[in-house]
């Protein structure tokens, strides 16, 4: 019996009565997202809860972490004291796969050099009832949407791109590990009640155009963060014709907009991907029930009425989209890109293009772009660019070989890499460009910000869809339209590429090809980590408020522009050192930018007058002078819901980080680990800071839910400013505070 399948029978059998009461208690229709975090509260009173103010403490169906952010997740449970699990839960190895070389020398390479880690989590599984999926076995949200997601669940996953598992009709949300640890430990969840944004989808897509372009034009609409405190509601005719996994690429991509998480309603896609994933007694519940999984019809009626916003798209009329350079919500139809590219002197030569991600790795996703390859051989083409693939899961790679996918993929030039994230998440040792060339590259991912494939600041990274990023590929040119340009075939003679075909699986294609949790077997009850690794370190509880406000803090940082968790602690190759907090806070804020000049990992060191990097910096004062304040601006810490972003931080001795507003997942870890999050009152207010500042903040003695404190300037000149600022603390997240982190409230209750 799968894990967790008695939960999922009982859920569906109790929904209907459930779903009565609570239609009682709120006393109007029920969107779909409502009937899911309705039917998932802990212990609450059930009661109308007011969107995008109530903060609300939910319990999660089940846990999803994968290998990079699952080691500060489980040292972090393992300190909290607890013998196992309390819901079910899963560790996947994705992310710490270099491609590099293909994808069994890669593999076998990351089994050496990860070992340490690999043992860590296998043993910690092992011992706290978990499931392990081994290196290789997948990217973690294709395999949890293959195995683990159900409609009308909720699930919480220490990674932002979590809400894959919408596209069968789960609320899946992203977090830090400390979150995890929550649940983990029978805890509730807290989240403040999302808003809605309803999105009704017209029509059906066809020609070159793909689930992919969906996401791709509403994160242009949207922004980074249009959707931030938003459920991504997906309903209407349109919605229905999409396939599973292409909901479930509009639903991941969704956290580029900041959206707390996307769902769609259920519908024959899904029951067809539960059967074809070895689930159909789900599927044959979910049926039984699925009126009970889609949004009420009074919603469909009046959507304007129901929804905190609402936005339609008719798919017949939308175009391909090419999204970027630097950010995803840079939007541009494939029509315009010529003109855009031109106006922006963007560099038009694709040197690589790369399908895969969790975004963009299905058997669906595979076959379209080997559609595309496979005429380009029989048309006498011969490709441009550089072409890698990264299968999003074993099952995937298996059926895709059967299909004969992979030799087409193969015979064009194409590179085969593991079953992992790789270059999405810059696990890519990119052989053929220099470190600072200027060049572009295209691929199927969800984000494309300033070297997180490959390190090189100057690499233009566009988004779009895989038959896309295959077309552009064996065309060279970023400006290449396939649905108006031709390329040189056979004999010279100028041919057009053809629409892309999708090749449906046949459910005896995947014969053999099932996949099971592995490496389980039973280990000796401690989890051993060396004293002197380099990898792993044990954690160690972080000190309690002393009880007083902060006096005269020097100014660590004051961010310029954009500053996503990629600035504040980058992935690539200190990826090896997300067990180890020590060694991890060594790349605090070395990607920001600092306002003063400029320049990345320099700021001034006060105490030296000297400019020195950001970690060396932030270390000298926390022992001399206890601690330090971060000033930053809008959407500060979007992107990754990385948790190192705030324990480093914290570890580092930065006491309050006060910005222009802040990124839902990133104010939450920082909260959780202590740190004092502040917004800007007045916005103008940033520019107050200066660089010698030393800054007071005060009114913390008495602390209080929507009671604005203080912050003083004191400058070098020996004036000073005084502004108030906001906080958005509950009475909860203060006793976090207090504590010195929501960890340390856990273990005084053990």
């Amino acid at each position: 019996m799968r894990p967790g399948f008695d939960t999922i029978e009982k859920f569906y059998h109790d929904l209907p009565e459930k779903l009565s009461a609570v239609r009682k208690v709120i006393g109007h229709p029920l969107t779909l997202a409502e009937k899911v975090l309705y039917t998932h509260l802990f212990n609450s009173e059930l009661q109308p809860y007011y969107r995008g103010e109530d903060y609300v403490m939910f319990s999660p169906d089940r846990i999803a972490m994968q290998d990079a952010t699952a080691q500060m997740a489980m040292l972090q449970f393992m300190l909290a004291g607890q013998d196992k699990s309390a819901v079910p839960a899963s560790i996947h190895c994705d992310h710490l796969i270099i491609a590099s070389d293909g994808a069994g020398t890669d593999l076998e390479t990351a089994n050496v050099t990860n070992r340490e880690v690999y043992d860590f989590l296998r043993s910690s599984c092992s011992k706290y009832n978990i499931d392990f999926w081994k290196p290789g076995a997948g990217i973690i949200h294709q395999v949890v949407l293959e195995n683990y997601a159900f409609p009308g669940g909720m699930m919480i996953g220490t990674d932002s791109h979590t809400p894959n598992a919408g596209g069968l009709g789960m609320i899946a949300i992203g977090v830090g590990g400390a979150d995890a640890v929550d649940v983990m430990t029978a805890m509730g969840w807290e989240l403040k009640f999302p808003k809605i944004i309803g999105v009704r989808l017209h029509g059906k897509l066809s020609g070159w155009t793909s689930p992919k372009d969906v996401i791709l034009k509403i994160t242009g609409l949207l922004t980074v963060k249009g959707g931030t405190g938003h459920i991504i509601e997906y309903f209407g005719e349109g919605a229905a014709a999409l396939s599973c996994t292409g909901k479930a690429t509009i639903c991941n991509m969704g956290a580029e907009t900041g959206a707390t998480c996307s769902i769609f309603g259920y519908d024959d896609s899904m029951a067809s991907f539960l059967k074809l994933t070895g689930r159909g007694d789900i599927a044959d519940m979910a049926s039984a029930v699925s009126a009970h999984l889609r949004a009420d019809d009074e919603i469909f009626s009046d959507p304007s009425k129901y929804y905190d916003q609402f936005i339609e798209i008719d798919l017949t009329e939308l175009e391909p989209h090419i999204n970027g350079p630097f950010s995803p919500d840079i939007a541009t139809p494939l029509s315009k890109m010529k003109e855009v590219a031109e106006k922006n002197g963007w560099p038009v030569n694709v040197e690589v293009g790369l399908i895969g991600s969790c975004t963009n790795s299905s058997f669906e996703d595979l076959s379209k772009a080997a559609s595309v390859a496979k005429s380009a051989l029989k048309l006498g083409i011969k490709p441009k660019s550089g072409f890698k693939i990264s299968p999003g899961s074993d099952r995937v790679q298996k059926i895709a070989e059967k299909a004969g996918f992979i030799d087409v993929f193969k015979e064009i030039g194409g590179e085969m890499y593991a079953n992992a994230c790789g270059p999405c998440i810059g696990q890519w040792n990119r052989k053929s460009s220099d470190d600072n060339s200027v060049n572009t590259i295209i691929h199927s991912f969800n984000r494309n910000f300033a070297k997180r494939a490959d390190g090189n600041p100057n690499t233009h990274a566009f988004v779009a869809s895989p038959e896309i990023v295959t077309a552009l590929a064996i065309a060279g040119k970023l400006t290449f339209n396939p649905m108006e340009d031709t390329l040189p075939g056979d004999g010279g003679k100028n041919v057009m590429l053809p629409e892309p075909v999708n090749t449906e699986i046949q459910l005896s294609a995947l014969s053999g090809v099932l996949q099971e949790p592995s490496g389980n077997e039973k280990y000796n009850d401690d989890v051993i980590i060396s004293p002197v690794s380099e990898r792993l370190q044990m954690l160690e509880s972080f000190p309690a408020w002393d009880g007083n406000d902060f006096h005269k803090l020097p100014l660590l940082m004051k961010v310029s522009g954009k500053c996503t968790t990629d600035h504040i602690s980058m992935a690539g190759r200190w990826l090896k050192y997300r067990g180890h907090l020590r060694n991890i806070s060594e790349n605090y804020m070395i990607g920001a930018v600092n306002s003063f000049n400029g320049k990345t990992n320099s700021i001034l060191n006060t105490l030296t007058s000297e400019y020195e990097q950001v970690p060396k910096v932030a270390a000298h004062y926390r022992d001399s002078l206890k601690g330090s304040v971060v000033v930053g601006e809008d959407n500060f810490g979007e992107g990754s819901s990385r948790e190192h972003a705030a324990m480093e931080p914290r570890f580092l001795g930065v006491k309050a980080i006060l910005v222009k507003s802040f990124a839902r997942i990133h104010e939450t870890n920082l909260k959780k680990q202590g740190v004092l999050t502040l917004t800007f009152i007045n916005r103008d207010d940033y520019e107050k800071i200066r660089e010698r500042d030393l800054i007071s903040i005060t009114g913390l003695s008495d602390f209080k839910a929507g009671v604005n404190l203080i912050v003083t300037l004191h400058h070098i000149d020996n004036s000073i400013e005084v502004f108030p600022v906001i906080h958005s603390y509950n009475e909860l997240q203060i006793e976090w505070f207090k504590a010195g982190s929501a960890l340390n409230i856990i273990r005084y209750r053990k």
